[in-house]
């Protein structure tokens, strides 16, 4: 029997209000690492995008991918709006993973 995982869709920035990355994850503890120690060449190490503002949990992995869809297509005030009304401060969450 195949047990699909649910997966983690996120939002990175380099300063708040700066430059935005949109990612999906079955591992975020894991993917966030990978970005803060630029691990892999990429838009994310190119712009110094390492800071984790914003998540939110699916329990399908293939309704997180869909939402990571949608958000990359929305018009950046809309990204925007949604870390400050989860993060109004643009704190980096990392630091609550690995609580």
């Amino acid at each position: 029997m195949f047990v699909e995982l649910g997966g983690w869709v996120y939002m990175l920035a380099n300063r708040p209000e700066g430059t935005l990355y949109v990612g999906v994850t079955a591992d975020l503890a894991r993917r966030a690492y990978e970005h803060r120690e630029r691990t892999s060449d990429g838009f994310t190490k190119r712009y110094n995008i390492q800071r984790l503002v914003w998540i939110e949990r699916h329990d399908d992995i293939g309704r997180a991918i869909q939402r990571e869809k949608n958000i990359k297509h929305w018009p950046r005030a809309w990204k925007v709006a949604l870390i400050v009304a989860a993060n109004p401060e643009w704190r980096d969450l990392y630091e609550d993973l690995m609580k």
